[in-house]
């Protein structure tokens, strides 16, 4: 994979602007990330960014409703839009001759989105996050298992411990000052990064977006800075709930506190989590599936945070009529032989090639190159660091692996919930159900 060998330009007004010229594609991808996430929502205001996520979309002072979409599609290009805990992110791909297109649209809802706002627009938005979370969240089995374990694992009041999707008495609750206020604080220059991909000249991308931007005043609170928050809330003891839900079958699944995102703890604990359930031959899915064919699936995955403590989510689908019990003895055993018996270089060799597949992936489309881009420049300062990461993180040794999963999946470092279908009369079940 050739080296992005990004260069990078602060306007006046602070916005930083990074851009990694690819001639092998003719186009331009465009990442605007906005440093504001689900962790910057005021109390009882949850889901307010990704609730902005949609109103950027909901016109500007030049742009109609819906006409910044349009106008990207009728040049031929796509655009759409996410939101995080730490971020939201607006990212565009669009024939390179097109790229001052774009930068003239998001400068014009940079500047000017609230010259579009209105009361039918926040309520239409409004139902359209509200349906977004029954489709995805409420209405499917097993739906808000990952929203009760972060809710689970970050005490009352920590930043992060509300999903980006909210909830529904808070988005009810929006009013449009909020939205207003929400916008000045958070949607300005100095808040912001764009980076651009493609078949462009560096040069000639600052000078583009100095025309477009430049006259968009920064914040009025300053330059962003994390939330308020411990890298680190301690758990003192592993924390438990069970459910008994409409859902097809048992379930075991679990949040681990891991380490910030960054440095050789990270990056072991990641290669930990393949090990043990980020493959076909992890050791779950060897043990639970292939095996003793007591789970239909069993994963191991990583949920990167800069501003908090990154999360383990394992996720552990059982064959009806079998104990959970049974599932996390194994689990604990998985943990505990490579914490006893460390890895063995195959095995760390194939962790490896899946961590390296994974991050050639990523980097193979350019949107997905300015994304990257972004986030080493908003979590780390030096979008430069991209070029460095995988070697980084296949630099760590099998000794580190072993210290990692020793330190980061002790049981008190996890939240732990427990499905059953609903109507379970097994008396084992019913006593798992009564001591949650």
């Amino acid at each position: 994979m050739p080296a992005l060998n990004p260069i990078g330009r602060t306007l006046s007004n602070g916005l930083r602007v990074i851009v990694s010229r690819d001639t092998t594609v003719p186009v331009a991808a465009v990442c605007l990330w906005y440093r504001v996430g689900s962790c910057d929502e005021p109390a009882g205001r949850t889901g307010l960014s990704h609730l902005f996520e949609h109103l950027m979309f909901q016109g500007s002072t030049h742009v109609p409703a819906n006409g910044h979409t349009a106008a990207v599609e009728e040049a031929g290009g796509l655009t759409n839009a996410s939101s995080g805990f730490e971020r939201t992110t607006f990212y565009t791909v669009v024939p390179a001759g097109q790229l001052e297109l774009v930068l003239w649209l998001e400068a014009d809802r940079m500047g000017g989105m609230l010259d579009a706002f209105t009361p039918e627009g926040l309520g239409n938005q409004r139902d359209v996050v509200l349906n977004e979370r029954r489709e995805r969240y409420d209405n499917v089995p097993y739906g808000t298992g990952w929203e009760q374990l972060v809710a689970m694992t970050f005490p009352p009041g920590h930043p992060f411990r509300e999903l980006p999707a909210g909830s529904p008495r808070d988005l009810a609750a929006v009013t449009e000052d909020d939205c207003r206020a929400f916008f000045r604080r958070h949607y300005a220059p100095d808040r912001a990064i764009l980076t651009v991909v493609g078949d462009v000249e560096p040069d000639a991308v600052v000078d583009l977006a100095e025309r477009h931007f430049r006259h968009i005043a920064p914040s009025a609170s300053g330059r962003w800075a994390p939330p308020a928050c411990s890298r680190t809330p301690a758990l003192p003891a592993e924390t438990r709930r069970h459910a008994e839900a409409a859902v097809p079958g048992p379930a075991f699944m679990a949040a681990y506190q891991l380490p910030a995102r960054g440095g050789r703890a990270y990056a072991a604990t990641d290669l930990a989590l393949t090990l043990l359930g980020g493959m076909s031959s992890s050791g779950l899915h060897d043990r639970l599936v292939r095996r003793d064919q007591l789970a239909h699936s069993a994963r191991f995955s990583l949920l990167p945070l800069r501003s908090a403590p990154s999360l383990g989510r394992l996720d552990v689908r059982a064959v009806p009529g079998t104990g959970l019990d049974v599932v996390e003895k194994v689990v604990d055993e998985e943990i505990e032989r490579l914490v006893d018996h460390g890895v063995a270089d195959a095995s760390l060799r194939g962790a490896k090639a899946q961590i390296r597949r994974e991050w050639y992936d990523r980097l193979a489309h350019p949107g997905s190159r300015a994304d990257e881009l972004c986030a080493q420049e908003a979590h780390f300062g030096d979008a430069a660091l991209a070029d460095a990461h995988l070697g980084e993180a296949l630099d760590i040794s099998a000794a580190e692996v072993r210290q990692a999963a020793a330190d980061w999946l002790a049981p008190e470092r996890r939240s732990v919930l427990t499905y059953e279908p609903a109507g379970a009369t097994d008396p084992a079940r019913a006593a798992r159900g009564a001591a949650a």
